[in-house]
Parts: structure tokens; C-alpha cells; sequence
């Protein structure tokens, strides 16, 4: 049985396993899959300890009023995580799970990030303030938007799109999360 940290981040995930897969199973598997797991046996996984880095199910509980679906809690440990990265904290908890065979549905409940986590990330570097004097607006809410479609539009076509939100009334536009460098 696994006792928890203060410094462990905590997830709640409502399962719903295949059937035939018992809870204990379903919640192990989300564990270790959003974790140190894989789907096959590596001869690498012998040149190194992956306890550190486990995460553990530490807690099932049947949800009331579902047939078959259970909420399971599970722990990770810091050391798990790049310091300050929100995208590579959900990266590791739910980037790669979704689609584990054993269970017939998945879903993100709650996750609690302890305090020694969230010191790790500097925030901005400066406020709103800064922002509204390098836009020179004052005294109202700013107003942005996503350019669309997220993926597609020529550097020509993409500047229209911006040139023409702007020129609408925006105040800043803002790439989808699936545009990279």
C-alpha cells in the first residue's frame, strides 16, 4: 500500500475498464502507462531502477450510480516531471493513456499539483500592465482570438487572417496550440 507525499502530484482518473479487466488491473495500468510503462518488455529496462519514477495507484473506489466505472487515484513523483513544465506534466499524466486497451473509457477527474511543484514555474515576467502600455489600451478588456484553421493557411494567407483580425478590432491574435517552430 502506498502512502502519499506532499510532494506527489495527485490524479483522479474515472475508469472503465474492458471487461473482464478487474479495477486493480485498469488502475495499475493507468499508473504505470502514465508513467514508466510501456507496452513491451525492453532489455533497457534493466540498466535502471524506474522506482523513483513510478507512478502508483494508491486508491479505487467504485463511482455510485455507475455500473463498472471506478474513480482511481493515482500518485507521481516530482521526479517524473521537468521542472516548470506544464506541457510536459500533462504530456506524461495524459498524453499517452487514452488509448490503453484495457479500458474501455478514461477520463481525467482532478489532478492536484503540490506546492513544491508549482514553485518551479517562474510566471510571466512581467503583468498586465506591461501589456496593455505596449498595446496603449486602457480601461477595458482585451479581446484576441485563435487563428483558424490551426493548420494549413500559407505565412501569406496566415498574415491576412492576422492582418485582418486586427484591423477588425482585436487586440492580439494567438497561434493554436498545434503551430510550432
Amino acid at each position: 500500500e502506498y502512502e502519499t507525499k506532499d510532494t506527489d502530484i495527485l490524479a483522479a482518473f474515472r475508469v472503465t475498464p474492458q471487461p473482464g479487466v478487474p479495477p486493480e488491473e485498469a488502475g495499475a495500468a493507468v499508473a504505470a502507462e502514465s508513467s514508466t510503462g510501456t507496452w513491451t518488455t525492453v532489455w533497457t529496462d534493466g540498466l535502471t531502477s524506474l522506482d523513483r519514477y513510478k507512478g502508483r495507484c494508491y486508491n479505487i473506489e467504485p463511482v455510485l450510480g455507475e455500473k463498472d466505472q471506478y474513480i482511481c487515484y493515482v500518485a507521481y513523483p516530482l521526479d517524473l516531471f521537468e521542472e516548470g513544465s506544464v506541457t510536459n506534466m500533462f504530456t506524461s499524466i495524459v498524453g499517452n493513456v487514452f488509448g490503453f486497451k484495457a479500458l474501455r473509457a478514461l477520463r481525467l477527474e482532478d489532478l492536484r499539483i503540490p506546492t513544491a511543484y508549482v514553485k518551479t514555474f517562474q510566471g510571466p515576467p512581467h503583468g498586465i500592465q506591461v501589456e496593455r502600455d505596449k498595446l496603449n489600451k486602457y480601461g477595458r478588456p482585451l479581446l484576441g482570438c485563435t487563428i483558424k484553421p490551426k493548420l494549413g493557411l500559407s505565412a501569406k494567407n496566415y498574415g491576412r487572417a492576422v492582418y485582418e483580425c486586427l484591423r477588425g478590432g482585436l487586440d492580439f491574435t494567438k497561434d493554436d496550440e498545434n503551430v510550432n517552430s
